[in-house]
Order: C-alpha cells, then sequence, then structure tokens
C-alpha cells in the first residue's frame, strides 16, 4: 500500500560500469521513485538491507556483550528517521552501492519500516539503557529480540513493526473514514450499472496488480490518481491506496474490494 506521493522518474549514473545507454544500464538506473527525494515511498529491498544490518550487529552485541553496539544502533536509526536517508548509513550503502547493480526493488509505503525503525530505536535505546544500569539479562533479551525480528524481516519480509502499523492504519481507517455512499458525479459516471472506483497511485504497484485482476473478473473499473485528485482522496477519507469499491448505480458502496 501507498500513501500520496510525488511520482519521479529518471536515469542516474550506473556505477557498476556500464556504459550509458546500454540495455543492461537502462535496466539498472531506471528509477520509479528517487531515493532521497520520494520520501512519500521506497524500495522495498532497502528496508530489508536495514533489517539485516541491524539484525547482525544486535546479534553481535548480544554474544560479545559489547552493549555499545545497542547504543549506536539507536543513534544511527534516530539520525535517519530525522534527518533523512542521507544520513542513514546501512540506507547510503544500498542506494549508492546495492541498487546500482541490481536495479530497483518493487516500491512500497515507506510509512510501515519507517514505523518499524522507530520501535527499533526505542528497544534498541532500552537495550542500552539495562546494560548501563546493570540489568543485563533485561538489555540482552531486548537485544536479542531486535536481532530475531530484524533478520526474520530481512529472510522472509515479514516485518512485525510494518504489520502492526498497517493493522493501526485499518483501524484508524474502519473507525474514521467509513465509506458507504460516493457521488458518481466526482468519477465522471452517470447511472449504468455497478462500476469499481479504484484509488491508485502511478508509484504502486499493488494498484496496477489490483486493477489488472478486477478487470480479468469482467469488471468495469474507473481509477482515481490520488496525485492528480487529493480532494477526492480527503472527501473519501482514502489513506493508503489501492482502496476500492464497488459501487451501484445509485452511488451506494456494495463492497470494499480493497483498503
Amino acid at each position: 500500500m501507498l500513501p500520496v506521493g510525488t511520482a519521479w522518474r529518471g536515469i542516474i549514473e550506473d556505477s557498476a560500469g556500464h556504459p550509458p545507454g546500454s540495455m543492461l544500464h537502462k535496466m539498472k538506473c531506471l528509477h520509479t521513485a528517487d531515493p532521497y527525494r520520494d520520501l512519500d515511498v521506497i524500495d522495498s529491498r532497502a528496508p530489508r538491507f536495514n533489517q539485516a544490518t541491524v539484525g547482525l550487529l544486535a546479534l553481535l552485541a548480544v554474544l560479545t556483550g559489547w552493549w555499545a553496539i545497542f547504543g549506536l544502533l539507536a543513534a544511527q536509526l534516530a539520525i535517519g528517521l530525522v534527518f533523512g536517508r542521507r544520513y542513514c548509513l546501512p540506507c547510503l550503502a544500498y542506494f549508492e552501492l546495492v541498487q546500482p547493480r541490481f536495479g530497483e526493488g518493487r516500491v512500497e509505503d515507506s510509512r510501515p519500516p519507517r514505523f518499524a525503525n522507530m520501535v527499533g530505536v526505542t528497544a534498541l535505546s532500552g537495550a542500552t539503557l539495562a546494560y548501563a544500569l546493570g540489568a543485563e539479562i533485561a538489555g540482552a533479551a531486548l537485544g536479542l529480540l531486535v536481532a530475531a525480528l530484524a533478520l526474520l524481516a530481512a529472510a522472509t519480509g515479514l516485518c512485525a513493526g510494518c504489520e502492526v502499523y498497517r493493522l493501526g492504519a485499518r483501524l484508524r481507517g474502519i473507525r474514521s473514514h467509513r465509506l458507504d455512499l460516493v457521488e458518481l458525479a466526482d468519477f465522471g459516471l452517470s447511472p449504468n450499472g455497478e462500476v469499481v472506483v479504484q484509488f491508485t497511485h502511478p508509484l504502486c504497484s499493488d494498484c496496477a496488480s489490483l486493477e489488472k485482476r478486477l478487470q480479468s473478473e469482467g469488471r468495469d473499473v474507473v481509477t482515481v490518481d490520488v496525485s492528480q485528485r487529493p480532494e477526492l482522496a480527503r472527501k473519501y477519507g482514502v489513506a493508503l491506496v489501492p482502496t476500492a469499491v464497488a459501487v451501484s448505480s445509485t452511488g451506494t458502496v456494495l463492497a470494499r474490494l480493497a483498503g
């Protein structure tokens, strides 16, 4: 899922040494989103690279007792959250060294991994404080928990902090933005049978997949680009995309299909 953001597309120099204009150069250097400007989204591989780095270093701290590593990790995550990706060392390593060689992964909403980093800062700070106060067992337990969850996320893509964020977003959406009726005129529609209204975004990979699936099911799909029509996203309480609803000829929402 993605939030409203600004699309960007460009070609950067290939640091892997492939000559400009070559097919491999273009494949590896074509970006859907600028990693330092389009902060609403992120290459899905970048958080996993960061999680692998944090997990391995946290595990090293637990095994060796070098608990200062927890504090350094917490500080590094906090600096990245406050000042941006250019000041996050694992982010820089990924975007400057890894991504140019292997290409961009699937682009996703940056808010879930950002929330997960906040949770990581809290847990790592807690581990540092516990060790400093002499509560080594508590510090080791917190550090081991961070290492386990970070390495699990890096290996499988299952990010506990991200899932907590998504669950909270869904619950907030269900409470605050119940969608029962739409005005057909807002979407240039006239009463003419059932239609699916899908809120989408140019950088949303899941949006394109959902649209194809709905069309393959024989549904009439009308898409609304929230980057071009933010007023409609606000009016109907759409915070995440894809959001899709089946609408009757009178504008009544028959079913919420996504979001």
